[in-house]
């Protein structure tokens, strides 16, 4: 049975970079505030951009792209240091990694030893395909940890459900969903995804966004979110699922000790069975044919 895990889930304020250095000493910041209470921290998809100020003149979204995938080898070596200088899992959110034919949104998690394994985003949406022509990356799998296995759905990933129980299916209890969304309606659609996720499965999903204004990016200029941790709707938990939830646009870590262990009870003997219930297999739907019932028609009708 895996072991409790103190969880760390973090809204990222996105902050002006005039040196590639200043976004390592942003994300040191963050990580020395939560480390000291936590195990493993979650941070948000695309909180290393806002190091792209620093690196090109252009408020452009291509240019800015450009910009972070030139520096992606550093962008990652940063985020290794940081874990491995205060000993902690992390995973710092997301970055665009270059290969020879394309561009990938990965999501890397890093032991505090510095070695590293990424979750890549899936299915992408408008602005990374139509924009920026990031191509979906690997499917779905999960990181073997000391907690047992976590898996990971970015941003938008989190809104298919079968992703998420591909993850489950192969021993996931905890889901990881760093986003970042430039509206309410981006936002909204991510948190209530996640707790779809978590009643459906029986298990815990942490939420991280990025929040804030900034107009001097063309790709982080608009941030909406807050942090949170959600669980099952049953027996054991609260009644709408929330295991912890932050203060909406405001920056700043929740923790939350997530025991497994509540989820194998609930599992078992919860009100409802959702996870044991979910269908095999569900046949295309057919239309159902009306029929009037001459026996309930009045007289004289």
């Amino acid at each position: 049975m895996s072991r409790s895990l103190r969880l760390a889930v973090g809204a990222w304020h996105v902050e002006r970079a005039t040196r590639f250095e200043d976004f390592e000493a942003h994300l040191d910041r963050m990580v020395s505030e939560a480390a000291p209470r936590a195990d493993l921290l979650l941070l948000p998809e695309y909180a290393c951009m806002e190091v792209v100020a620093a690196l090109t003149d252009e408020t452009d979204p291509t240019a800015e792209l450009h910009a972070a995938c030139d520096r992606s080898d550093d962008i990652l070596a940063a985020m290794v240091a940081v874990a491995k200088r205060h000993r902690v899992w992390l995973m710092p959110g997301t970055l665009p990694r270059p290969e020879a034919t394309r561009i990938r949104n990965r999501a890397p998690l890093i032991a505090p030893d510095g070695t590293v394994a990424f979750q890549d985003k899936h299915v992408m949406t408008r602005f990374e395909s139509e924009s920026w022509g990031v191509q979906a990356g690997n499917p779905p799998g999960v990181f073997v940890t000391p907690w047992g296995r976590i898996g990971t759905a970015i941003c938008y990933d989190s809104e298919f459900p079968m992703l998420t129980r591909a993850q489950i299916d192969a021993g996931a209890w905890l889901i990881l969903v760093p986003t970042c969304t430039d509206t309410m309606h981006g936002f909204n659609r991510v948190r209530l995804s996640a707790q779809a996720r978590a009643l459906e499965n029986q298990c815990f999903v942490a939420v991280s966004p990025t929040v804030g204004a900034a107009p001097w990016l063309a790709t982080l200029d608009h941030n909406h979110g807050c942090a949170g941790v959600y669980g099952p709707v049953d027996r054991g938990f609260a009644d709408d699922g929330v295991v912890v939830e932050g203060a909406l646009d405001q920056s700043g870590w929740v923790f939350a000790t997530l025991d497994p262990a509540c989820l194998t009870e609930v599992q078992v003997n919860g009100g409802v069975r959702n996870r044991h219930d979910w269908p095999a297999s569900v046949p295309p739907a057919n239309a159902l044919m009306f029929s009037v019932n001459k026996t309930s028609v009045p007289k004289g009708i």
